[in-house]
């Protein structure tokens, strides 16, 4: 049985041809629409003036930023004294198992304060420096330059580490010249003018680290000079660079006489390099004496020297957590001090190569 109900017809209705097609319409939905294309084009200018206003209100908040961040000089640091690091991807547990949320997340701007771990980070910078600042993200790429921004100023301040700092700058340059040529490829994050103006910085730290000029200390009291013959040389068996045993020869006759001698530059050939290493260079002189002094230069061009720091990081193998030496640990093990292993630079940077 058909459905019966009122007549789909309505009365007054009449076909209009439109763009679209002929519609249906009747005298109401005529003046409707006349009030809704009105409705809709005062809606439309004030979306457009809203819009606007936004625009240039998102517009003032990123200058404002901007020039927040350009002025900020350790923005997003974390100060966290241990991290955890994992390996894989978890949903309670994400991103903190990379070079550059470790490289945020920890410490590293006290660190450079406390002379105890000033030469393990500048050791740090100098190993990202050379390969792994690509793998850093953008904001641990920019921790990167203001951390070592603070390095240089220490260094001005205290005029003590002069030499490794240069090095270290030197060693970024070469390596950001090599890269800011391959920004297309998304070698470095962020703009290729950013990255130009960090190394006018660079140039900058560089020229005022040579311009550098030591104060004499104003006290007159005993100086290395005048302490006797055998404790200078006690003294000078503790430098373990030999660059600097070079420089302190340079410093008086006597002193240069002592740093000739050839105890001083076995000891730090042996302290430096292991006995298969020492045999693979060794160098005889006429008298048949081994040349200690030239062979340390030697070896120091083939092998890489030994490393030791005041205090490092460590890193827990039983609940892996990442923390300085003298943190108090947060391991629930009952013998947490047989898991924990010293981190040098190149383990720390070796922990996220997985």
């Amino acid at each position: 049985m058909p459905f019966l109900g009122q007549d789909w017809r309505s009365p007054g209705q009449s076909w209009v041809k439109t763009e679209e097609g002929w519609k249906k319409t009747t005298a109401d939905d005529k003046n409707d629409n006349v009030l809704v294309d009105r409705f809709e084009k005062e809606a439309f200018n004030q979306d457009n003036l809203l819009l606007l206003s936004q625009g240039y209100e998102m517009a003032a908040k990123k200058r404002k930023k901007d020039l927040m961040n350009n002025n900020t000089k350790v923005p997003y640091f974390h100060m966290e004294k241990w991290i955890y690091v994992h390996k894989g991807s978890t949903k309670e547990r994400h991103g903190y198992c990379t070079l550059g949320e470790a490289f945020n997340r920890l410490d590293f701007c006290s660190a450079i304060k406390d002379t105890r771990r000033f030469n393990y980070v500048v050791r740090l910078l100098e190993l990202i420096a050379k390969s792994k600042l690509p793998s850093l993200s953008g904001v641990a790429q920019k921790n990167y330059m203001n951390i070592l921004e603070r390095v240089v100023q220490k260094v001005l301040d205290d005029q003590q580490n002069v030499r490794p700092i240069k090095e270290l700058l030197q060693t970024l340059y070469l390596s950001l010249c090599g890269l800011v040529q391959d920004m297309g490829k998304s070698v470095l994050v962020g703009n290729i003018n950013t990255w130009v103006h960090r190394m006018e910085n660079i140039l900058q730290w560089q020229q005022q680290l040579d311009n550098i000029q030591i104060n004499r200390p104003t006290s007159k009291g005993m100086t290395l000079s005048d302490l006797p013959a055998s404790l200078q040389l006690n003294i000078m068996q503790r430098l373990s660079d030999g660059r600097d045993l070079v420089s302190l020869g340079q410093v008086t006759p006597d002193l240069g006489v002592l740093s000739e001698d050839r105890l001083l530059w076995k000891r730090l050939c042996q302290h430096h390099f292991t006995d298969r290493q020492i045999r693979k260079r060794l160098m005889v002189s006429e008298k048949g004496h081994l040349e200690w002094k030239k062979m340390y230069f030697k070896l120091i061009r083939c092998y890489p020297r030994r490393e030791q720091y005041c205090e490092t990081l460590h890193f827990c193998t039983h609940c892996h957590i990442l923390f300085w030496k003298d943190t108090k640990h947060p391991c629930t093990a009952n013998n947490p001090a047989s898991c924990t292993v010293s981190l040098s630079p190149q383990d720390f940077i070796a922990l996220f190569n997985y």
